[in-house]
């Protein structure tokens, strides 16, 4: 009797470790399935020089980004586009680990668990990307013409979260491919997708978060007025300066001006770290957007131990916060809609269940939509947004030890033109106002006479 229990015992024993080792193999398999397929046996599909045998990529529109012809990856036919796109399309080397054909590769090589890797003539797999080849062209045009470098720009569509334009700079041509010297700062984080994975420095555009924190947590916002003589004083010998002296100003004025002394006062005094933390992480601060399995660069906001200062300069975006782009248009376009919610930024056109970001009242977001309206209105001027109907905020975030970075975000309010933008410009000196504003406009003129057919 005594033998037989032990014996049960082994064999319970043994099962446990079967069903242990069972598991392990099920989570490799699960976890690198796409780096097996990506192995040099699989010549059909990947060889010493990466992909070769994918499927074919189109934009929004039905155009060919890239292709599988002879053998050789072919990619579309206008080297604007190829540099456009060449962040969302990637490369066939998959040194742009967030390009389609890295990100998307066992949609595009048509690998699946049940079935395992098929032959692509068998069963293609073409994918269709919500990215706009010629919007993203003009956007490249737009920035490059005005002889910027670096930076990204984005545009999002906040009823259904199509990602029709994401352009990173600096880029190449990937059909006469430069060589590159990665240590040379033209060529700097080139493989990388700043719209997607960069974090700057907010500046002003930050202002939005600490509106909604006073709209949030100070019962009267809406009815002060504050004195801008060029600083705000948090204490004797502690300042935050402005970018000019604005006199007597009401909260709607202080943010269409973009008065720093105004909003430093708002954060220092009348806010606390604990208001403006739980207002920034409502907005989706110290988590990340994913794109359809692409995790976006979180962004970071940290009021830890701050004292009034650091929270006066916080509140201008120019303290320890970090934003990506990406995350900054989708919170464009929850204030847009009206709710607090925008779907989740997708690039796969006809994903289903992409998902809702939910950041805020709508009672806040349609009070931030009227502020934003009212900088173009009483401030930028309509007329540098030709019948866009335009809500935005510029930015101007200083570097250090170099010429600070200017951005522009905003949307337009146009029911057929649901479009939200970003243009961040790196290194570029100036002001968002003069620098940023421009390009938006261009893009957005040329996704107005694309999608309404319409520009009266």
């Amino acid at each position: 009797m005594n033998r037989i229990f032990k014996r049960t015992r082994w064999m319970y024993l043994l099962a446990v470790l079967f069903l242990i080792g069972l598991g392990i193999l099920a989570f490799l398999f699960g976890t690198n399935a796409r780096q097996w397929v990506m192995q040099p046996y699989n010549k059909h599909i990947y060889s010493s020089s990466g992909l070769v045998g994918g499927a074919t990529l189109y934009d929004r529109n039905g155009d060919i980004l890239v292709q599988t012809v002879n053998g050789d990856r072919e990619y579309n036919s206008s080297s604007t586009v190829r540099k456009a796109t060449l962040h969302v399309v990637g490369d066939a080397e998959g040194y742009i680990s967030t390009g389609a054909q890295t990100a998307f590769a066992s949609q595009l090589t048509g690998y699946d668990l049940v079935n395992g890797l098929y032959s692509m003539k068998e069963k293609p797999h073409d994918l269709t990307l919500t990215i706009d080849a010629g919007l993203s062209a003009t956007a490249y045009k737009a920035v490059t013409e005005k002889g910027y470098e670096q930076g990204c720009v984005g545009v999002y569509n906040y009823k259904t979260g199509e990602v029709l334009v994401a352009m990173s700079l600096p880029t190449f041509d990937i059909e006469h491919k430069p060589n590159i010297d990665t240590s040379q700062k033209r060529w700097d984080a080139v493989y990388m997708n700043r719209f997607f994975k960069g974090r700057y420095t907010p500046g002003s555009t930050f202002k939005v978060i600490t509106a909604a924190s006073a709209l949030e947590n100070i019962d009267n916002i809406m009815d002060q007025s504050f004195t801008c003589n060029g600083a705000y004083t948090v204490v004797r010998g502690s300042q935050v300066k402005c970018n000019g002296v604005h006199g007597r100003v009401t909260f709607r004025q202080a943010l269409n001006q973009s008065c720093n002394s105004a909003f430093a006062a708002i954060a220092a005094a009348e806010l606390t770290n604990e208001q403006l933390t739980a207002t920034a992480e409502e907005f989706g601060f110290n988590s990340s957007v994913n794109v359809n399995g692409i995790e976006c660069a979180d962004s970071t906001f940290s009021l830890e131990d701050a004292y009034p200062i650091d929270r006066g300069w916080t509140g201008i975006g120019q303290g320890k916060t970090m934003l990506n782009p990406c995350h900054e248009i989708t919170i464009m376009g929850a204030i847009a809609n009206k709710t607090g919610a925008t779907p989740t930024p997708t690039l796969i056109k006809r994903s289903v269940n992409i998902g809702t970001l939910n950041y805020v009242s709508s009672d806040v977001a349609a009070q931030l939509d009227n502020l934003l309206r009212s900088n173009v209105t009483n401030y930028y001027s309509d007329s540098k947004f030709p019948n866009l109907q335009m809500c935005g905020k510029t930015g101007t975030a200083q570097v250090s030890g170099a010429e600070p970075h200017t951005l522009f975000v905003g949307y337009s309010q146009r029911e057929d033109l649901p479009l939200a933008i970003v243009v961040v410009l790196e290194k570029s000196g100036g002001y968002g106002l003069t620098n940023c504003i421009p390009i938006a406009n261009t893009i957005m003129q040329d996704a107005l006479d694309r999608y309404t057919g319409n520009s009266d």
